[in-house]
């Protein structure tokens, strides 16, 4: 064999820098020398026992594509001479390499894997054909693969209209497999996109005796999977965008401005490439400005009739651009940093209460950018009239105005100061005990924020605010983003030692039966997890770790979750035993006897043989 070591590529190297040589087992080396052997159903048998080893075992890929397994699959997989089953068994085994780590497809890359794959798909063996194709697809999803390797512009567009795409594509949409239909409905979706030459030609082709449009139109239907209903309306509204756009330049009808805007709105709202195209076309976002104008002081002056259909239509107009301010913003930083707050702010003011709700979805939107945050909400005062709107609205707009003061409240506003000195603790407790979940959940996600990295006397204000009572309330909630976002708000109050010695002193008995509570409920992973980690940080106090040592029920259920058949679970308890035990603190050796009294000293040996690499690869000390 060839000194394998010498020609690895570049991320193989570093594969092989963060492991050790003692990790690069023997039974390692032994699945790669099987692949050299001379008769072919030991090759066969030992591609399949790889195939074995590497699922869901990152370690073992990473070893297996140091010691060059990669290369000689790819030959193997190559060869006219190899049989098809050994074939297709290669192809689902650089797949399975392929779902390791980015480093894992930065070295399949490097081994020229593309067009050995891409040749795969000539063969007549549809085992073989499917094999190339889900570890292709596996390949193309990584971030790391450059996007060029594949068709990505207009003119492959064009190359594959010309060789019959369209023709080959178009039955499968009345194919009785759902997942198939909805790839050839992707399939047409990008085909079409931006390309006018593409998209005349699917209004004239038929399946069946039904055109396409037709097709689309019945996947847009109520009762098809929205999945469906998008991506079709994507086939037909990749071509009206420009139309709808246009409808909002100035030299259109107030009507015909109102009406474009707000389908533009809708259509784009949950689609970020979509909202990516609209904001670059035709200066959109520069043109809704001029929508906050109306009546402008030359119709005022002038024509009394002019300025009776401006008035009539001013507000439509600030609604229709709230609207589609807020879809533009919905997902995208970039977008949000070009429009201009200042001018929102100010048409806000002239908005009425019942439209009010759109003028706080535009600012909701908003208030996701860190940069508008951190500059035009503090510098336009937002928050004073979200305050004010908290004290007396509707349900629906106090559902979008208490959502923006959840981002108001993140740790790197500058707006978020104010706002406690406002009385901001007083009227988020009240909005926890809502009958509308939307509201608590914003209630609570609001006080989490709050509480994250606050001082202690806010702390403490919050713990008053909301009282046992309603605490135990909130953590017995049916709805599980409620408890959830409950048991995030008490694990930012225990944080660092002294907040964590000093609520558990006057709060203790009561946090700790909520933790009791909830670990002997039937809750979700998520929710078990998040209680663990709370144990944690109280473990992490000093005087506030008595509480769980003193506590042998409490010490019982986490030597249980140390055993779980969850690894997230039996993370989260190794974090409470490894805070309890650390070394460099006072009673430290006394606590360590008692958790080895309990058989907690012989589970953590099991843990260090685990095939986790987070369970096994755990270091004992201080966690938070």
């Amino acid at each position: 064999q060839p000194c394998i070591l010498e020609c690895l590529p570049s991320p193989t190297l570093d594969l092989l820098k963060r492991n050790n040589k003692s990790e690069v087992t023997a039974s390692s080396r032994h699945y790669v020398d099987r692949l050299f052997d001379l008769d072919p159903q030991k090759v066969l048998q030992g591609v399949i026992d790889m195939k074995n080893a590497v699922i869901g075992n990152n370690k073992q890929k990473a070893n297996l594509i140091v010691l060059g397994a990669v290369p000689r699959l790819l030959y193997l997989l190559q060869q006219e001479t190899s049989s098809t089953e050994l074939r297709t068994e290669c192809a689902v085994v650089l797949g399975s390499l392929a779902m390791g780590t980015e480093n894992n497809v930065k070295s399949l890359l490097d081994c020229h894997i593309i067009p050995a794959l891409l040749q795969g798909l000539l063969s007549p063996d549809l085992k073989f054909i499917e094999a190339c194709l889900r570890c292709l697809r596996t390949i193309f999803i990584s971030p790391v693969t450059p996007e060029d390797l594949l068709y990505t512009g207009p003119d492959h567009q064009t190359i594959l209209f010309n060789h019959g795409a369209v023709q080959n594509i178009a039955h499968l949409l009345v194919s009785t497999s759902y997942k198939v239909r909805m790839q050839a409905l992707k399939c047409f979706s990008v085909l079409a996109f931006e390309n006018p030459q593409v998209s005349m030609t699917l209004v004239n082709v038929s399946v069946d005796g039904e055109l396409l449009p037709q097709i689309f139109v019945k996947m847009l239907q109520r009762d098809k999977p929205i999945e469906m209903q998008l991506t079709s309306a994507k086939c037909f509204f990749i071509k009206t965008l420009p139309c709808l756009v246009r409808m909002c330049s100035k030299d259109r009808l107030l009507e015909e401005r109102v009406e474009g805007a707000e389908t533009l709105a809708y259509l784009i709202e949950t689609d970020v490439e979509l909202q990516r195209m609209a904001s670059i076309t035709d200066h959109l976002i520069v043109m809704l400005a001029d929508y906050f104008k109306y009546p402008s002081s030359v119709s005022a002056i002038t024509d009394i009739k002019r300025l009776d259909h401006d008035l009539k239509h001013a507000h439509e107009l600030r609604q229709a651009a709230f609207k589609l301010y807020a879809s533009l913003g919905a997902n995208d930083e970039d977008i949000r940093k070009k429009v201009s707050l200042g001018r929102l702010v100010w048409g806000g003011v002239h908005v009425s209460q019942g439209r009010f709700l759109f003028h706080s979805r535009c600012l909701h939107s908003l208030s996701r950018s860190v940069q508008q945050l951190r500059t035009s909400f503090q510098d336009h005062a937002v928050w004073k009239p979200l305050m004010k709107v908290l004290q007396n609205a509707p349900n629906e707009i106090l559902v979008v105005a208490s959502s923006t003061l959840c981002n108001l409240l993140l740790e790197f506003s500058p707006s978020k100061e104010p706002i406690l000195e406002s009385g901001a603790i007083e009227l988020l407790c009240s909005l926890t005990q809502s009958e509308n979940l939307a509201l608590r959940v914003n209630g609570i996600w609001a006080l989490m924020n709050m509480a994250f990295q606050a001082e202690q006397k806010i702390k403490s204000d919050i713990l008053r605010g909301l009282s046992t009572e309603q605490l135990f309330q909130l953590l017995s909630d049916s709805d599980v983003n409620v408890l959830m976002k409950t048991l995030g708000l008490l694990r930012n109050l225990l944080s660092t030692r002294p907040h964590i010695d000093y609520i558990m002193s006057t709060h203790g008995k009561q946090i700790m039966q909520a933790v009791t509570l909830i670990l002997e409920g039937e809750h979700n992973i998520e929710v078990k997890e998040q209680t663990l980690c709370i144990l944690a940080n109280i473990a992490d106090g000093t005087t506030a770790k008595e509480l769980i040592m003193t506590n042998d029920d409490i010490l019982q259920k986490i030597k249980y979750y140390m055993s779980h058949s969850n690894a997230k679970l039996q993370l989260a308890a190794m974090f409470c035993i490894s805070n309890l035990i650390w070394n460099e603190e006072e009673g430290s050796q006394e606590r360590q006897d008692k958790l080895r009294d309990m058989g907690i000293v012989d589970i953590l040996h099991k843990l260090s043989q685990s095939s986790d690499p987070n369970l096994c690869d755990k270091k004992l000390g201080r966690n938070k």
